[in-house]
């Protein structure tokens, strides 16, 4: 491409013909006609009459010196007539160009110059710089800084299409596209690339001497940097190096690498995860490489990661991960893990060999994805001994854990009227110290909506007889208690238990006296079975002989009960006339509760058997029914009535408003609740009464304390050998009531910002992943720490008191600490003993803007002595990251030191050592 002068600085020339007898002017002339008819041939101005181009041989003939090249006979043609012809020109936009100071053109050397902030776009092209000069006779374009007393200032900004470089100047040249440019700045994918020469090839390939690459955020004085003296950029796509080495703050290490691939691209795309090394001193395992192996972007819903463990005493361990996603439909993510570990080495007295795994799953679906229907999962199952003696696990704290729960569940909504709901479901419960296992497969449960028989047209339900409504509910299970050693085997299936429940609950309520509340209920259940149990006694073996018969059966059961409730408001105002006390009311809720329920004896699905003893004697008659196994249980053969009396309390104050400007009071609560509950059994011969049972519970301190407690006051004594007895404990010389069991609980969050109504901000990631494992996500038991598979965010934490603080030191230090206090009272056959007594807490304070430290800890008052105790310390280093976790005592006592950027680019330039947990033998 060319540029075109200004046409107001042309001067028309009429070229004639010359000649002379000097060989040399007549070369140079010549020349220069030429080389003006190349290049200018489009910018003369169009004369009034055509000339046709007309072919002329010069008649002289001229001797060439043998230095020179042979002369290269050419056709002149005139260039408005190669203007009238070829309307395609050389320059194939508009050139735009401006600057703020001035514009300067000069018709001699050909060339434009622009000065302060100034610009050139041509098509995709767009340069901005303090200084821009353009010599349209060789189609360049040169672009630098503004120099002052000061420094210098406007560094060029080269745009390209979605490239963009910041160098100190720049050549570029509009027709081939190509360029050179020196001390650029250009950002790829999240990294950054210094170099002193790039040579721009074209749109799509830079090649670069002695660059720089690195991902600090600070390019005048980067952190680090790896050196590359010879690379080729494809932008957005890959970086092609030679010899690199990396450098820290200018110092050179021994990190070099012989030849290097750096992909740019900014769509997911699959790769190799660097594993990190160290050694099991532990369990003896020797060295090993782990959470190392490949990355699958599978597709834009869809990744998957394929992770491996190796240890060269033999144990291994596999790991996939995969998250999907669906914008508005559904999210979710799969994990499954499997270790063979091996403890020792083959022969040696102390080897153990054990095979471990676990699988989670968790789904969630958009709530606008389908109103009607709704299919969620959270699965956590595996070995019992998983999170024990796991070596390579994400979150540490998990083995507290006793109890691992899954649940998969579909819901179906049918809208009608009446409407029925559907849901299936599978669920799983594991007790990790019992090993025991407890599964459905699947658990179908349909509803009906309630329906009002009576109900009148219009208006509202008034009366007994207008509110009675009724349901249908059905519930199937086929539940299957196992072990862990056999959970995946058929034998599993052996004591599987099948059975549904239909019921027809049938209710009404309706007031009496304007300020009572009565409901009155009935419920019909029937339950159906596919194995009963068929009992005798042997004579011979003097036992019992139990045999399970296969086969459909049913039983049908009732129950009635109803209830009458009211509730009393009391307020006790302090206010006086002249006095503005401080707590100006206190207000009273109470709602009392009284109830009955009756259940009849269903003795007809009773059978009995004779116990003879050897001589042929009936010694006994045992009485049994043949649903005693069934799966939601057998039928009552007791009469049942009885009385049910509760007090529900809640007590809350006004008090005067701190801020002056308000005129109402504020609302505090004293007690969120109060609530006394017992029962008087009608139907029994003794001991009718049931022991009270207290709770309560309140918030104080700004709603950062929540204190629960409980207790149970039996009114029955206790013999001579603690059983109760049918004595109420003060004709028995002791108190009305006598204190069997109590209960408190505490938690205390508080924070630097707690005084001025803010919240301190969690680590969200470490919470999830917490809760995934079925952990506490408070921190109570340690914190997620896995900084070598970038679990955590990679983002700094940022202060919200940036411009009161420095890099060294904080004005305002943020800090958290989490309280929670935990203890038990047992006296139910006088041990008079408190079972358990802890305090647990867990604190974060950052000591600097970048320094961080926290802790998890408790106390155990019971045994005297510490429970699982884990130190925390974080230092922020700019690009890169350092973390160290220290369990110090006890059979989990590890540390964990990693180092390594933050940037996902480079994430696999790290250091990862780890001390595991001492050689455990596990059940």
């Amino acid at each position: 491409m060319a540029f075109q002068k200004p046409s107001h600085t042309f001067t028309k020339i009429h070229l004639k013909g010359l000649r002379t007898n000097s060989l040399y002017i007549l070369f140079a002339l010549s020349f220069t006609v030429f080389i003006n008819t190349f290049s200018f041939a489009q910018e003369l101005p169009k004369k009034n009459k055509v000339i046709p181009p007309v072919q002329t041989k010069d008649s002289a003939n001229v001797s060439i010196d043998s230095l020179f090249n042979k002369p290269i006979n050419s056709k002149t043609v005139d260039s408005t007539k190669q203007d009238s012809v070829k309307p395609n020109e050389f320059l194939k936009g508009i050139v735009t160009y401006k600057a703020t100071d001035y514009v300067s053109i000069n018709q001699k050397k050909q060339k434009i110059y622009l000065y302060n902030e100034a610009e050139v776009l041509y098509q995709d092209m767009e340069i901005k710089a303090g200084v821009i000069v353009i010599d349209y006779s060789k189609n360049l374009v040169y672009a630098g800084r503004l120099k002052d007393s000061t420094g210098y200032s406007q560094k060029p900004v080269f745009t390209q299409g979605a490239n963009i470089i910041e160098p100190d100047s720049i050549i570029f040249n509009t027709e081939s596209k190509k360029a050179l440019i020196y001390n650029s700045v250009t950002e790829q994918s999240g990294g950054t690339i210094i170099a002193e020469k790039t040579k721009k090839e074209n749109d799509s390939v830079y090649f670069i001497h002695r660059g720089k690459f690195t991902t600090s955020e600070n390019l005048d004085d980067p952190e680090y940097y790896i050196l590359m003296n010879k690379a080729k950029i494809v932008p957005n796509k890959k970086v092609v190096t030679g010899f690199s080495q990396m450098y820290i703050y200018d110092v050179p290490t021994p990190i070099m690498m012989p030849f290097a691939f750096f992909p740019m691209s900014k769509k997911q795309t699959s790769g190799i995860i660097f594993p990190s090394f160290g050694e099991d001193t532990g369990n003896d395992r020797g060295y090993f490489l782990q959470n190392g192996g490949y990355y699958f972007a599978i597709s834009d819903y869809l990744d998957l990661a394929v992770l491996g463990d190796y240890y060269t005493n033999g144990s291994y361990g596999l790991r996939l991960e995969s998250n999907y996603a669906k914008r508005y439909k559904f999210r979710g993510n799969l994990s499954f893990r499997y270790e063979n570990l091996l403890t020792s080495e083959r022969g040696f007295p102390d080897f153990a060999k054990r095979s471990i795994y676990n699988i989670r799953w968790s789904h969630s679906q958009d709530g606008k994805a389908n109103p009607s229907s709704r299919f969620s999962a959270s699965v956590n199952l595996g070995s019992s001994q998983y999170y024990q003696q796991s070596v390579n696990q994400l979150n540490q704290a998990n083995f507290l854990n006793n109890t691992l729960a899954s649940s998969v569940s579909y819901s179906k909504s049918f809208q009608g009227e009446p409407s029925v709901n559907l849901s299936l479901s599978a669920t799983h419960s594991q007790n990790t110290n019992t090993e025991s296992v407890n599964i459905t497969l699947p658990t179908l449960q349909a509803s009906m909506s309630r329906i009002y028989p009576f109900e009148p047209k219009n208006g509202t339900k008034k009366g007994a007889i207008q509110n009675i409504n009724f349901q249908v509910n059905t519930r199937g299970e086929y539940r299957i208690n196992t072990t862990d050693s056999l959970f995946g085997k058929s034998e599993m299936f052996d004591s599987a238990l099948a059975g549904m429940r239909h019921s027809i609950p049938l209710t009404t309520n309706f007031k009496i006296f304007d300020y009572f509340s009565v409901s009155t209920n009935a419920n019909f259940e029937e339950t159906w079975t596919l194995k009963t149990v068929n009992k005798s006694y042997d004579r011979v073996n003097q036992e019992v002989v139990s045999i399970d018969q296969n086969g459909f059966d049913r039983f049908l059961t009732y129950n009635f009960g109803a209830s009458l409730g009211t509730t009393i408001y009391g307020m006790y105002d302090f206010k006086k006339e002249g006095k503005d006390p401080k707590i100006q009311a206190i207000r009273h809720v109470m709602r009392p509760s009284l109830s009955y329920s009756v259940s009849p004896a269903f003795d007809q699905y009773y059978e009995t058997y004779d116990v003879i003893d050897a001589d042929g004697t009936t010694t006994d008659q045992v009485e049994y029914t043949r649903f005693e196994n069934s799966l939601f249980g057998s039928p009552g053969n007791r009469y049942s009535s009885s009385i049910g009396i509760s007090v529900a309390n809640n007590i809350e104050a006004k008090v005067r408003s701190k801020d002056s400007t308000k005129t109402e009071p504020e609302k505090i609560f004293l007690l969120n609740n109060l609530n006394f509950s017992t029962s008087y059994n009608l139907a029994a011969d003794s001991l009718n009464w049931s022991p009270v049972r207290v709770s309560g519970g309140t918030q104080i301190l700004n709603k950062k304390m929540s204190i629960n407690f409980g207790m149970t006051l039996n009114p029955y004594a206790l013999d001579s050998n603690n059983n109760v007895i049918n004595t109420f404990n003060i004709d028995n010389g002791g108190s009305l009531f006598r204190l069997t069991s109590a209960n408190i609980n505490m938690s205390y969050t508080l924070s630097n910002e707690s005084f001025s109504g803010g919240e301190s901000e969690e680590d969200k990631a470490s919470a999830q992943e917490a809760a995934r494992s079925g952990g506490r996500t408070d921190g109570l038991f340690g914190k997620t720490q896995d900084f070598a598979d970038q679990r955590l965010s990679d983002k700094s934490k940022g202060n919200k008191d940036e411009e009161e603080n420095n890099e060294f030191y904080n004005y305002k230090m943020p800090w958290s600490i989490r309280f929670a206090y935990s203890a038990n009272y047992t006296n139910t056959r006088r041990q008079d003993q408190i079972s358990s007594h802890s305090l647990m807490f867990s604190g974060d304070v950052e000591l600097s803007p970048r320094w961080s430290v926290g802790a998890s800890s408790g106390y155990d008052f019971l045994n005297q002595g510490f429970t699982y105790t884990q130190l925390r310390f974080e230092r922020d280093l700019l690009s890169w990251r350092m973390n160290f976790s220290w369990v110090p005592f006890s059979e989990r006592s590890s540390w964990n030191f990693f180092i390594g950027i933050k940037s996902s680019l480079l994430k696999d330039l790290k250091y990862d050592q780890r001390r595991q947990p001492d050689q455990r033998v596990g059940n």
